[in-house]
């Protein structure tokens, strides 16, 4: 895949995210994606709807107000994009009750592509800076 066609992807999906629409989080993805936020207790999640149930309760326990792209290397059907992501949780984030705090983190995402969408969703994320800023 074209490395215009995965920023294109990405974009539409961190817009949807930022917009708060899960639905639109997950129409870039294949129907049977694989989305997998690593250390969530729920593990990785399998097909679109299962993925729909987990940008739903994001949305609710985050709001993404800024996810800026650091760094980024593309392999053929593959992106690995490190961004900056900040915003407030009035929800809770890694259990810890956010209260509406703003904060502040790096954050890894692995992308897989097939048939011109996302296929995997990998998601690493600086969990002891999440929880230095909530506790």
């Amino acid at each position: 895949m074209e490395r215009q066609k995965m920023d294109a992807l990405i974009r539409a999906h961190v817009a949807a995210e930022m917009n708060g629409d899960p639905a639109g989080c997950v129409a870039v993805y294949t129907d049977d994606v694989e989305h997998d936020v690593v250390g969530f207790p729920l593990g990785p999640q399998h097909g679109r709807q299962a993925a729909l149930a987990v940008y739903e309760r994001l949305t609710q326990d985050i709001r993404t107000e800024e996810m800026d792209p650091r760094r980024t290397y593309y392999g053929d059907d593959s992106c690995v994009m490190e961004h900056q992501w900040t915003g407030t949780v009035p929800g809770d984030f890694l259990g810890i009750p956010g209260n509406g705090r703003r904060i502040s983190f790096r954050m890894l995402h692995v992308f897989e592509f097939r048939d011109g969408l996302i296929s995997r969703e990998n998601v690493w994320i600086d969990g002891a800076a999440v929880t230095a800023q909530l506790a």
